[in-house]
């Protein structure tokens, strides 16, 4: 059985903990865009240690996933994946041997869980996406990307859960206080989603099998938990409450596939 729990999703950090039962259960860490203080403290109300995580995989280089990574990693000797192009983009720091290579496509057998990763159009040198099974149900964590390639969608079919970037609403960003440039960058193709174009994904992947939608990723500024949840739940023909959203300090409860 799958379980995962958002530490926290937004501008201000990203986190979440996947975890595949078991005698042993094990745990990985989606980036960890925190400062390690505050990420040991989410991880305590996970009821967490940093010793229970065996694994952290990074999506991309921006400060709001990398985080704590590196320290992390050698202070509690976890290995740590990320793709060629990340680990460069970083300035390639030595990780003492706990760096591993991730690669799109290439699957990651950690035993008990299966990492998928897969590369989406963002504006990073060498991002990568997830799927993540312990081949009796899947999540799918799409966090950062500008817009959906059939690559990418391919990838989230047939997830029993979805944690998916709903970044921001089209008309309060056109109307909000951000620069021009920066204005572009986040509606572009290389910047991040907006709610419809995550209710287009979601329409696309969508099958009877899917368990939880997660929206993350919200803007403070340009975006509106009511107006995400509305959206998904009018194209999952569900109920607005059945519509989690990941909050940037609190993260989701643990959810169960």
């Amino acid at each position: 059985m799958l379980r995962f729990k958002s530490l926290g999703s937004g501008s201000s950090g990203n986190a979440t903990v996947v975890e595949a039962a078991g005698i042993a259960p094990l745990r990985i860490l989606v980036d960890c865009g925190l400062g390690l203080k505050h990420l040991l403290y989410r991880l305590g109300q996970a009821g967490l240690q940093p010793e229970d995580i065996h694994a952290v995989f990074i999506t991309h280089e921006h400060g709001d996933h990398i985080g704590c990574s590196r320290s992390l990693s050698l202070r509690y000797r976890i290995p740590v994946w990320m793709s060629r192009g990340t680990h460069s983009a970083i300035g390639a720091p030595d990780f003492d041997g706990l760096l591993r290579i991730a690669r799109d496509n290439q699957a990651i057998d950690l035993g008990g869980m299966q990492l998928t990763p897969f590369t989406v159009p963002h504006d990073a040198r060498e991002p990568l996406q997830l799927s993540c099974t312990d081949g009796a149900a899947k999540l799918g964590i799409l966090t950062d990307l500008g817009h959906a390639t059939a690559h990418v969608t391919t990838h989230l079919a047939a997830c029993d859960a979805l944690l998916l970037e709903c970044n921001h609403d089209t008309d309060m960003l056109a109307q909000s206080s951000y620069p021009a440039f920066l204005k572009r960058r986040v509606g572009g193709q290389y910047g991040h989603l907006s709610n419809v174009a995550a209710a287009d994904i979601v329409r696309t992947v969508n099958h009877r099998k899917l368990k939880h939608m997660v929206a993350a990723h919200l803007s403070v500024q340009n975006n509106r938990p009511a107006l995400v949840q509305g959206l998904m739940a009018e194209t999952l023909s569900c109920g607005v409450e059945d519509i989690l959203v990941a909050d940037p300090n609190t993260g989701t409860p643990w959810l169960h596939l």
